[in-house]
């Protein structure tokens, strides 16, 4: 049996696995990130719950493969450097070579969503196409794109960025600069501004009674009143499953993948928010008269995607 090591480096903590060849996590480990500090000590922390991992997992460098980093920003996976990261601080850090005075083993590292679409393709809801891209509706919306079975990332390594598509030209300020963002509305963040305004604008909704105790309302908060039967729920809901299927249809109709498949956590939701959004796609992608359209599914692998991805780096090139 061969093992892999997949690092799932985020701007809260560091996570990595051991992954054996049929694409089973055996050991988990992580650490808080602690930024801002220096890369250093960043790549010499993911060295150490790496070796963790494998130490949990019964086995020793010898059984080892090779290692993937996954990561935040635009990561050069020819050179090995991550050219620059926002989250992170790192401009122009050459985390490949560093990793390996710590591992010395064969190592790469991708956009952290490109890693996460991998592993959806090599082991989870993408498994088996030929071409692919998945969304992750989190705090902003992440894209990962496979074609011909390698991950597109364009030649400056910084394409994916399915999420700064403007869908609406006139619509709110995005954190990129530009307005309208497909992120502006389809993020978890989107949604829950979303509901915020409907709050304030229907005083009189069950809206506020979804909230925390603190008065704080999440992603979820506009699906629950929806399901109690509030009227102003309902409209945030069929507004964002709107907006989100435009999205996704822009998508479709660029790459016409084989399985577009979407995560994060609004996908919990299952059919009141997938049965919907098939219904508008397919009315509006192009190819809606096509006996061929893709398939679009509920991510597999939650969490683990970054992970699973990362370890099997080395078979994208």
């Amino acid at each position: 049996m061969k093992y892999y090591i997949g690092i799932d480096l985020g701007g809260t903590n560091i996570k990595a696995g051991v992954v054996s060849e049929d694409f089973e996590i055996v050991a988990k480990t992580s650490c808080k990130t602690n930024l801002p500090r220096p890369g250093e000590e960043i790549c010499a922390d993911m060295a150490k719950v790496a070796l963790e991992a494998v130490k949990e997992a019964g086995l020793t460098l010898d059984d080892i493969e090779a290692v993937g980093i996954g990561t935040p920003g635009t990561a050069n996976s020819e050179t090995g450097v991550i050219e620059y990261s926002n989250n992170l601080g790192f401009l122009n850090f050459p985390v490949v070579e560093l990793m390996k005075t710590h591992i010395d083993k064969p190592c790469y590292v991708e956009n952290d969503a490109n890693a996460a679409a991998y592993g959806e393709f090599v082991a989870g809801a993408a498994k088996g196409a030929n071409d692919a891209v998945c969304i992750t509706l989190g705090t902003g919306v992440g894209g990962g794109i496979i074609i011909n079975k390698k991950i597109y990332s364009g030649f400056n390594f910084a394409g994916a960025e399915i999420g700064h598509t403007v869908i609406n030209v006139d619509g709110p300020q995005c954190t990129c600069g530009r307005r309208g963002c497909f992120e502006v509305y389809s993020s978890a963040t989107g949604l829950i501004r979303m509901t915020n305004e409907a709050i304030a604008k229907h005083p009189e909704s069950i809206l506020k009674e979804e909230a925390d105790d603190h008065g704080k309302v999440s992603a979820r908060t506009a699906f629950n009143a929806m399901r109690r039967g509030d009227a102003a729920a309902k409209q945030v809901v069929d507004d964002y499953i709107r907006y989100l299927a435009c999205g996704i249809a822009n998508t479709i109709n660029i790459f016409q993948p084989d399985i577009l498949c979407i995560g994060g956590g609004v996908c919990n939701e299952g059919d009141p928010l997938l049965l919907p959004l098939k219904e508008l796609v397919a009315k509006e992608v192009y190819t809606r008269n096509s006996e061929k359209n893709t398939e679009i599914v509920i991510a597999k692998l939650g969490n683990d995607a970054g992970i699973i991805g990362a370890a099997f780096l080395g078979l994208n090139k």
